[in-house]
């Protein structure tokens, strides 16, 4: 079954780094868009997306400060989040989209927990 496994949440200061990764397995990794949501008590956020092909996406507010890649080889896609801020505290979880360009999420992973603060 499908299944999206992902690692590197953590406690960080403003201004630090985290590197999130996220493992895809069941289903041909390749195919489909892959995307970042984030989660808050007040609301979700798609944070990043890329397509099958590799086009990216971003909110505004991390646009410049987060890069979402992806290695199609090891089933992997990696948001790296820099110059971090207390407002990108969130529960941070992996999707894969619905085709190889649609990023909005098909199916979810559990998450992984970002805190930022001083």
């Amino acid at each position: 079954q499908v299944e999206l496994v992902e690692s590197g949440g953590g406690s960080v200061q403003p201004g630090g780094s985290l590197t999130l990764a996220c493992v895809g397995s069941g289903y041909v990794f390749s195919n489909y868009a892959m995307s970042y949501y984030r989660l808050t008590p007040e609301k979700r956020e798609l944070v990043a997306g890329i397509t099958s092909a590799g086009a990216t996406t971003y909110i505004p507010s991390v646009t410049g400060r987060f890069t979402i890649s992806r290695d199609n080889a090891k089933n992997t896609v990696i948001l790296q989040m820099d110059n971090l801020k207390p407002e990108d505290t969130a529960k941070y979880i992996c999707t894969r989209g619905y085709t190889r360009d649609d990023i909005a999420a098909d199916f979810w992973g559990r998450g992984t927990q970002v805190t930022v603060a001083g």
